[in-house]
């Protein structure tokens, strides 16, 4: 069957698209009415019964979160980061997981600070909140500047960087003053994300979804 992705433009299905399309993957967009209450229906909830997006219905069944629906196309297609047997694997799969399990979740706790401290606590969680971008941007800016990984490099494009993008585009746009971010502090990253931002891939995206040419290393709201 043709894949079909479950997507709201610049929602994190966004990240998959992007992956999708590096990888010319024929596929099928099913645009998601979040506002209609799509995602709660019973029909949504059989694809994904957490209710989010993205999700992406393939011929061995539906896969959602981001980190394992990006893992399930590398592995299906031996491209945008190392395969099982790669020597890289360990060490792609970990940051993987970081950006997932730690950057994505401060990002998450930026945009909506209630949901983990209540509506009381909002600022003093979302100073926490930066206080952990910066840090975790930090190790992964070191990390690339260091290591030069080819999984997350300017010169080859890969999952991860197109995760990372989509993130840091997030935060220089939506965080309320004076939590804004500023990539010039993070110059090895941000070569990185410039070369995916302007691979053919992610143009057609940024055009689609309305990003914008620099989507990642200059977003426009």
């Amino acid at each position: 069957m043709t894949l079909i992705l479950h997507h709201a433009p610049d929602f994190a299905s966004t990240i998959v698209r992007l992956a999708l399309e590096e990888l010319e993957m024929p596929h099928v967009i099913a645009l998601a009415d979040i506002d209609g209450g799509a995602l709660a229906s019973p029909e949504y909830r059989r694809v994904n019964p957490v209710g989010l997006i993205p999700a992406l219905e393939t011929e061995h069944g539906p896969i959602f979160e981001t980190a394992a629906i990006l893992l399930w196309l590398v592995d299906q297609t031996g491209r945008l980061g190392p395969g099982p047997r790669d020597p890289d694997r360990g060490a792609f799969l970990s940051w993987l997981f970081f950006t997932s399990n730690a950057l994505h979740q401060a990002a998450l706790a930026m945009f909506y600070p209630h949901r983990p401290a209540g509506e009381a606590n909002t600022e003093a969680a979302q100073a926490a909140a930066h206080d952990q971008i910066i840090a975790r941007l930090g190790l992964i800016e070191t990390m690339v500047a260091t290591q030069s990984p080819r999984w997350l490099s300017p010169d080859h494009p890969g999952v991860l960087g197109y995760y990372i993008g989509i993130l840091v585009r997030w935060l220089i746009l939506l965080p309320p003053p004076p939590y804004g971010l500023d990539l010039r502090d993070f110059p090895a990253l941000k070569a990185v994300l410039a070369a995916h931002e302007s691979r053919p891939a992610a143009l057609r995206v940024a055009a689609a979804d309305a990003l914008g040419p620099t989507p990642f290393t200059n977003p426009r709201p």
